[in-house]
């Protein structure tokens, strides 16, 4: 949770830590005159940057890697407490940003190559991929470092200039990011953070040297955004949250399914976009499965982030917890059962951010829990009699990110799968981002693509040529 103060006249930012409820980082807020000026900055620093090989602009990203690798430990430390991730789990997102940043490098070549066409008698005809100008990212809490380099990573490699500007509640990733970069070589003003206010976050993104918008975020701050932007016609991509489903179909394996979704559930508390959400499971299976799901649930350990041996940490603010708390109650008062006894967790307090994680059966769509985004330790199973119902029920919702089908059966699961409306479908899988495969949504889970080759398009825009080699 983060509050805006004014010290001495100026205005600042205090980030508080979920672990105790503490000032963690105090930053001063940047005035809508400094903003101007890094926006301008980094408008001018663009050109010169777009000017450099792109081996050499891969090569300096890739030293910038390097040395953020180099300081996975610290990196990981200030993760735990900014957001509440339990350290054990912290330098597996540093690790991520190496997996996804080296699969960008190897495939950026072939993303920003231009398009060569057929030969045409006389002629000579490509399209050319050219860099946007001004990139700015919009980075989120729940996993700030994965967010950001999803987009930075190929912005920067296609010869775009980048303002990134990260939640309140992490704003030392910005800082240690474009401290990175400066430090394996990068101009001054290419790539640079601004800690702002909500407010002179929309009148940075409505300034005309400022040519795309990567938001991650939730859907009302997407519409901000989209409001902030309209009439420019410019580049926006937005990823905003979902409600992913699972159906564990009648043939599956429930000792191969429960832990795949226990962890897609409840890992980081619940507060991924792609988190399972709710899980729908035919009847055959339905009693053995909420009995093995329950028994693992009950052996996380809720605690402090900051000690080693907790598995489930505190959500990241004590409002977070209670909009949680609030749907489990609706759920309860319309009829679901909840599976867990709170006193099991004795963290787990009113008034803090640290939640108990919660099953719920006998719920349906009447509850917000099984259509409203969660983003908590809570999740929702639903009895189905037929692959039918389950379809029509995971397709029922205002999101769609990704859809999880549990099957021994891959061709019956990937017809599912095509009737899905969902950005990706996992087959025994869930909650994971494949750096290969687009990362994209519909509904109100956004629009626009990052990660694999695709991604180079969102950031780069087309330029035609066409040569007539005589003028005869």
């Amino acid at each position: 949770m983060s509050d805006q103060n004014e010290v001495n006249g100026e205005a600042i930012q205090e980030t508080l830590s979920p672990v105790d409820n503490q000032i963690y980082v105090t930053r001063a807020l940047a005035t809508q005159d400094e903003i101007h000026r890094r926006v301008q900055r980094a408008n001018a620093a663009q050109l010169s940057w777009a000017a450099v090989p792109l081996i050499e602009r891969k090569l300096l990203c890739i030293r910038a890697i390097d040395i953020l690798m180099s300081q996975k430990s610290a990196l990981a430390n200030e993760l735990c407490w900014m957001m509440g991730r339990p350290i054990r789990y912290c330098e597996g997102e540093i690790d991520g940003v190496n997996e996804r940043a080296q699969y960008l490098f190897k495939v950026c070549e072939q993303g920003l190559s231009p398009i060569h066409l057929a030969e045409k008698a006389g002629v000579t005809r490509y399209i050319k991929r050219e860099p946007l100008g001004v990139v700015m990212i919009i980075a989120p809490w729940n996993y700030p470092y994965l967010t950001a380099i999803n987009s930075l990573i190929p912005t920067l490699l296609a010869g775009n200039s980048v303002i990134m500007k990260h939640s309140a509640q992490t704003p030392l990733c910005a800082e240690r990011l474009v401290a990175a970069f400066e430090k394996a070589g990068m101009e001054k003003g290419v790539f640079q953070y601004l800690h702002t206010s909500h407010d002179n976050t929309l009148a940075c993104i409505a300034q005309e040297a400022i040519h795309h918008v990567a938001f991650t975020g939730s859907v009302l701050g997407g519409q901000k955004v989209e409001q902030a932007a309209a009439g420019r016609f410019m580049h926006l991509g937005l990823e905003l949250g979902g409600k992913d489903p699972a159906y564990v179909r009648s043939d599956a394996k429930i000792n191969q399914v429960v832990d795949t979704l226990v962890d897609g559930a409840f890992f980081n508390a619940g507060q991924s976009c792609c988190a399972i959400e709710r899980i729908y499971v035919h009847a055959s299976l339905y009693d053995e499965f909420v009995a093995a799901f329950m028994q693992k649930v009950l052996q996380f350990k809720l605690g402090r982030s900051n000690d080693p041996n907790t598995t489930l940490g505190p959500m990241v603010s004590h409002l977070a917890a209670q909009n949680v708390r609030a749907q489990i109650q609706e759920a309860i008062a319309l009829g679901a059962t909840a599976h867990i006894d709170e006193a099991l967790f004795p963290l787990s307090q009113l008034g803090t951010a640290y939640l108990a994680p919660q099953v719920l059966t006998e719920v349906n769509h009447q509850m917000k829990v099984m259509t409203t985004e969660s983003f908590g330790p809570v999740i929702g199973i639903q009895k189905v009699s037929d692959d039918d119902e389950a379809i029509a029920l995971m397709n029922d919702s205002d999101f769609g990110l990704t859809a999880a089908i549990f099957t021994q059966d891959i061709e019956a699961g990937t017809a599912l799968g095509d009737r899905v409306n969902t950005g990706t479908v996992f087959i025994n899988r869930c909650d994971y981002l494949d750096p290969a495969l687009a990362w994209t949504g519909v509904k109100q889970s956004g629009r626009g693509c990052s990660l694999s080759i695709l991604g180079f398009e969102s950031i780069t825009r087309p330029k035609s040529y066409y040569i007539k080699h005589s003028v005869s």
